[in-house]
């Protein structure tokens, strides 16, 4: 099989990852990195064995498909150059900083044919994947993610630094359309939201309850779903599930009989497996789980529930301000 020639554009925290991924496919060839800070990318080509493009725009030519790893003001306009180029993308979350840059990617990559993949990571977490085949009418969703604080993710709101991970996942498994969204949110040591909480309500009558924090003292990220006689535990970070199914017959105690599944995937690597089923996607010319419609989903409920919370946080300015 011909080598697939990829590049890595933005090698910070996250695109590193991404270029040492591809590198050590055996069906991949790491063309090059693009990154204008070329001292701190440096290592990383060397490291990935590739060579290094201060100017992104010098790589297109040589490459069949991206990642996109820039900062989301810039994802726009890097992927527009990409698909200019017939170069196929996949581009971190969230897609854009608007929609109409997310509408104006999708029309672009349509009209020619392209591939457009979201990086919503926590699709690949092996425990989500296998959270697909235990799915029947899910009524209520709980998802709770808290992180230490960190600086880096800090120039945004944290809707959409953690919370558009689980607005993405309760939008795949619940097959209805949103109704309403309630909000609440403040920000405690940024400029922006630092804790948010929003309340999904869909007109099957499925209400998710998603929280958010990166001023805690735990990393915590878990999803339960309740739907008839059976409950579904997720824990992302241990990559591990738990299924209970209820049965009709009753136990000798007159309860209903319980069957209890847990599954560990913890040797499994959800980025390895995105970028694999991104390449496959190339080779293939098929449509990604998270394409380019998806992100654009997640980040207009996003966007929609940020606005709810600036609405909040002016109304009560006064009392927020103590």
């Amino acid at each position: 099989m011909e080598k697939l020639k990829v590049g890595v554009i933005g090698v910070g925290y996250l695109g590193k990852f991404h270029a040492e991924k591809y590198a050590a496919m055996d069906d991949v060839e790491l063309v090059g990195v693009a990154d204008p800070n070329t001292d701190a990318a440096a290592p990383v080509a060397e490291k990935c064995r590739t060579k290094l493009y201060a100017d992104y725009r010098e790589l297109l030519p040589q490459v069949q498909a991206v990642s996109i790893v820039v900062p989301t003001t810039l994802h726009h306009r890097v992927a527009v150059g990409c698909l200019e180029h017939h170069v196929d993308i996949l581009i971190e979350k969230p897609m854009t900083s608007t929609l109409t840059e997310a509408d104006d990617l999708i029309d672009k990559a349509e009209a020619q044919g392209l591939v457009i993949q979201v990086g919503h990571l926590e699709r690949f977490n092996p425990a989500v994947l296998a959270m697909g085949q235990h799915l029947t009418r899910p009524m209520f969703i709980e998802s709770i993610r808290i992180h230490m604080f960190k600086n880096r993710g800090t120039d945004v709101d944290v809707v959409l630094d953690l919370m558009i991970h689980d607005i993405d996942i309760v939008l795949s498994i619940v097959d209805s359309p949103l109704r309403t969204i309630h909000t609440v949110g403040v920000p405690v040591v940024t400029p922006y939201t630092d804790i948010a909480n929003a309340r999904l309500i869909f007109e099957n009558g499925c209400t998710a309850n998603v929280t958010v924090s990166r001023i805690s003292r735990d990393n915590i990220r878990r999803l339960r779903i309740f739907q008839p006689r059976c409950y579904i535990a997720v824990d992302y970070a241990k990559k591990e599930i738990m299924v209970i199914h209820q049965h009709q017959e009753r136990d000798e105690n007159g309860l209903p009989r319980e069957e209890v599944l847990i599954s560990s995937f913890v040797e499994q690597d959800a980025l390895e497996a995105e970028l694999r089923d991104f390449v496959a996607n190339v080779r293939n010319r098929s449509t990604p789980m998270v394409s380019g419609r998806e992100g654009r989903r997640a980040l207009a409920v996003a966007f929609q529930i940020m606005a709810q919370i600036r609405e909040h946080i002016e109304a009560h300015r006064d009392l927020l301000n103590g």
